[in-house]
């Protein structure tokens, strides 16, 4: 381990010896915090002797924490016993421990999107709701909101009811709303599933409620560590705060520059603020940047320090010089999609692999015009969008499958019973349902009192139930790839499969199957079926999606956290990047940091392009604020707007960041000053309410006082 620690620079290495009470470690982008991170695991493991069992490290992404996994295990052969996870899986190991206490069972399920559609269908049959009432899309988002928002804890009250009395109650409801959010309730109940967000909720409630456990946790993990602490949300900065209040260890590591997802919940300002939070803390800061070229990182410094809600610093590259940014503006859309084009095939001829270079852009839309100008060229490329290997039919089926075998439940059985087909149609799954609600049991029991029923003669039921009994009854024997291997050829889904000539299908499970594997490989411990399904659930496409041949396509969003050689950065237009949806000077600057992400994904190269022309309302198409945010002697220009149109944008962008600045999420003046309105003349202000950003003004001229946004331009008199 000493010799170790000599390769760390003498930032890491205060970061990884910095062991007790609250640290707070500034990470700039490619400065080797996952290293330092890592070492620091390895260094109270073997330096200072702590159990694995009393560390935790949490990140945010499957795929981070499989790497520090790996990484950690590299280090230390026999590391066994940790916590090293996403914050949502950790929850999953505190509630299969402890869930109990909530009279909720062991082998509770995991639920995601495609489970949560599943109970959608369900209720909108059952209560005769069409999508005209609502999609399923928004009864996701309303559900969300109202666990979340609204009703977070009344919904705790709620699901702790007896079965039988939420049932009235979701039978009762008229509403749409009220019959979407208490049926789902209900059927969540039904089957002991926990959703995304129910994770982190039920485990800040069992520790709210039940004392002894919570403090069990908290004396248990002596060592917090968190990475990408710039996109913790409300939520688990309580969990943290919880569990960090026994000993007092917490060692975050972010980069309030690089906080891009408050679309999603996430708050920079517990990173801005953690040392106020926690007045002892001690804060490291790393700059050393590991992965781009001294140019791109002046580029991206020039950038960045146009935003004040910021710990001021400067990365300092440690690589060889090399080439300006290069900037260039076409007059077009489809010139500037060529101009991309001729540079990879100009990179191509100098042996630069098309795996090295990736096109990132705001928004998915973007894509067309450069696709078309790559398959013209027949430069090889795909799209990273995001699409869900685990969303496709034939991986739900499998997993359906598997889950059936571990826990029985009613989402698993309606999706494979009849998969292939058994005989099992529309009004035989009813019969089965009303059966189930009338004597209080799950679908896969009420299949198993009724086989003998005439109506199930002609069935293969009969063959599904022995199928299903005998593989949970052998599951424990078997590991996690060789039961779906089993379960797909024996319950005839693959022949089926085969039988209809559907090779990409087969391909798909094969794939699939080949995942479940190297999971098993690389856990470094005994995987059993119920815990990898509980892992499965909170995966994504970006999990367990393997290189490909061709150049990336992809938004900023997707690309954080992965580095390019060359990177081409195109549609720096104002109304695209940044988007016309920001409203306000916050909004502004988070459009900047995740420009400044796209930046630092480069390592070699980097491109700027912008085209002029027109917008889908008819406006002109103006070069973004971004581009003037960097000096000018820091790039190299190709071509750039002609001297008019940058007049034109500036005084666009001008005007737009006044505007910006008046619709903040804070007033600009407070209650008792006096101001000027440019049409009602002198008022004094009475009251602000932040919420709707409005003044309540008295104006010498109104008998009454009047309402006033934040956004209209007073004069402080």
């Amino acid at each position: 381990m000493l010799d170790a620690l000599q390769q760390l620079n003498p930032e890491q290495l205060a970061a990884v010896t910095a062991t007790e009470g609250y640290v707070r470690v500034i990470a700039g982008a490619g400065s080797g915090k996952t290293k330092a991170l890592t070492y620091r695991y390895a260094y109270l493991v073997q330096q200072m002797g702590i159990l694995p069992e009393n560390i935790l490290c949490l990140t945010f992404s499957n795929k981070a924490a499989n790497e520090m996994r790996q990484r950690i295990r590299g280090m230390i052969p026999d590391c066994g016993g940790g916590y090293i996870a996403t914050f949502h899986s950790f929850c999953v190991t505190v509630l299969q421990e402890d869930i109990h206490a909530l009279q909720y069972p062991e082998r509770f399920l995991v639920l995601d999107n495609r489970d949560i559609d599943a109970i959608l269908q369900m209720i909108y049959e059952e209560r005769g709701l069409s999508l005209q009432h609502m999609s399923f899309a928004k009864a996701r988002d309303m559900i969300e909101i109202k666990k979340l928002f609204e009703e977070p804890e009344y919904y705790l009250d709620v699901l702790a009811m007896p079965l039988d009395i939420l049932r009235q109650k979701y039978l009762q409801a008229t509403a749409a709303k009220d019959i979407i959010f208490y049926g789902y309730l209900y059927q969540q109940k039904k089957c002991f599933g926990l959703d995304y967000n129910d994770l982190l909720k039920f485990t800040l409630y069992l520790f709210a409620q039940h004392g002894d456990i919570r403090q069990k946790w908290q004396e248990r993990l002596t060592y917090i560590m968190v990475d990408e602490f710039q996109d913790i949300d409300d939520l688990q900065y309580q969990l943290l705060q919880t569990l960090a209040a026994y000993h007092q260890n917490l060692f975050v590591v972010g980069d309030p520059d690089q906080t891009i997802y408050s679309w999603r919940g996430a708050n920079g300002k517990y990173l801005l603020n953690f040392d106020k939070d926690f007045p002892q803390t001690v804060t490291i800061m790393m700059m050393k940047n590991y992965r781009s070229t001294p140019e791109i990182v002046a580029a991206a410094n020039s950038l960045i320090r146009h935003n004040k809600q910021r710990i001021a610093k400067d990365l300092q590259s440690l690589q060889a010089s090399g080439e300006k940014p290069v900037y260039f503006h076409g007059t077009s859309a489809q010139e500037e999609a060529a101009w991309i084009c001729d540079r990879i095939e100009e990179l191509q001829e100098q042996d630069v692999p098309l795996a090295s270079m990736a096109i990132l852009y705001r928004a998915h839309y973007l894509s067309r015009v450069i696709e078309e100008a790559l398959l013209k060229k027949e430069i090889p490329y795909y799209v990273y969008n995001g699409i869900q290997f685990l969303d496709r039919s034939e991986i739900k089926d499998a997993l359906a499958y598997l889950r059936l075998i571990a826990l029985g439940d009613d989402l698993s059985f309606a999706r494979t019973v009849n998969r292939p087909k058994r005989n099992i149609g529309e009004q035989r799954m009813a019969a089965l349902r009303s059966y189930s609600e009338e004597h209080s049991c799950s679908l896969l029991q009420s299949l198993e009192q009724n086989i003998d029923a005439p109506s199930f003669k002609n069935t293969k039921g009969r063959q599904f139930l022995a199928l299903i009994e005998e593989f949970s009854a052998a599951a424990a024997a078997m590991s996690v790839s060789e039961l779906a291997g089993a379960v797909l050829e024996r319950s005839g889904y693959e022949a089926a499969l085969r039988t209809a000539g559907d090779q990409t299908r087969l391909d798909n499970l094969a794939e699939f199957k080949q995942s479940i594997y190297e999971y098993e490989t690389t856990c470094g411990e005994e995987v059993t079926l119920e815990n990898y399904l509980r892992h499965i659930a909170l995966f994504n496409s970006a999990d367990i999606s393997g290189p490909r041949e061709g150049v990336r396509l992809t938004t900023v969003h997707t690309a954080k956290g992965l580095e390019f050689p060359y990177v081409f950065l195109c549609g720096l237009n104002e109304g695209i990047f940044p988007s016309k949806k920001i409203l306000n000077a916050d909004g502004m600057e988070e459009e900047r940091r995740l420009a400044f992400v796209a930046v630092t994904r480069a390592e070699k190269g980097l491109f700027l392009s912008d085209s002029q022309g027109r917008n889908l309302d008819g406006s002109i198409r103006f070069p973004s604020r971004f581009l003037f945010n960097i000096d000018p002697d820091l790039l190299h220009f190709v071509r750039q707007p002609d001297e008019i149109l940058v007049k034109q944008a500036k005084d666009r962008i001008l005007w737009h960041e006044q505007a910006l600045a008046q619709s903040g999420g804070e007033a600009a003046f407070r209650p008792g000053e006096t101001v000027i309105h440019p049409l009602l003349g002198e008022g004094k202000i009475l009251d602000t309410d932040e919420k709707t950003r409005a003044y309540t003004i008295q104006f010498c001229q109104t008998a009454t006082p009047r309402r006033i946004s934040f956004q209209t331009r007073l004069q402080k008199r």
